[in-house]
């Protein structure tokens, strides 16, 4: 897959063309067995032109208050939209925008390394399937809103605020490194059987000279029951 050029406000951006439905899916893990061919990642931009400063010590934040939404039966298909993130082992507190599709069908990253944003072609966090959530890892002013995302662990917990008031709940269940050439696409926007949720950003090695990162960091985590 193509990287995207770096756009007019010096941002470089290298977003892969994402799958709207499970059948598509399916069309394109048959068709990469075929042709023995693979997928490029998810490149949620780095907004710099030299690597991130030292990670140091995570800075703790306290689980947010509120009730603490029911894992939905299967054949629920809808809850409310998701507008707030946290996530208390990194000190994540964030707004969740929206994100799109560009006119190229590339999917749009956060215009601002502060936020992160929710993909609408794919479940609200808490419904059946893999939600998908991606934030940028750094900016030339500083660490990004998932600067840390790689530091967290099995079993830590991620909050989404919904728009109803609720919390959906989701407990890590790995993490991962890929490299940008081998991003599991049909992992991350297939079908999912229950509710879960893709956090994703850059990382790995930061390549001076296109200014990108070379891998994505992957936290999967799935709604607790």
């Amino acid at each position: 897959m193509r990287e995207q050029a770096a756009d007019r406000g010096g941002r470089h951006i290298s977003p892969i063309r994402v799958i709207r439905r499970p059948a598509a899916v399916v069309a394109l893990l048959i068709g990469l067995v075929l042709a023995g061919a693979g997928v490029t990642g998810l490149a949620v931009a780095s907004q710099t032109g030299r690597a991130a400063t030292p990670v140091g010590k995570p800075r703790l934040a306290p689980v947010p208050a509120g009730h603490w939404a029911a894992v939905p039966p299967a054949r629920v298909r809808s809850v409310a939209r998701p507008v707030r993130l946290y996530i208390p082992a990194i000190g994540v507190r964030t707004r969740l925008i929206r994100l799109g599709l560009t006119a190229s069908g590339a999917l749009q990253v956060p215009g601002s390394t502060a936020v992160a944003g929710w993909y609408t072609g794919s479940p609200r966090p808490g419904e059946p399937g893999g939600a998908v959530i991606a934030g940028h890892i750094d900016s030339i002013a500083g660490p990004g809103v998932f600067f840390r995302l790689r530091l967290m662990h099995q079993g830590e917990r991620v909050f989404v605020r919904q728009a109803s008031g609720q919390l959906a709940v989701f407990r890590v269940t790995s993490v991962h490194s890929y490299l940008k050439s081998r991003f599991p696409t049909g992992t991350v926007y297939g079908p999912a059987p229950d509710a879960q949720l893709r956090l994703i950003t850059c990382g790995g090695t930061f390549d001076a000279a296109t200014g990108h990162y070379l891998s994505n960091t992957i936290v999967y985590a799935t709604l607790v029951s």
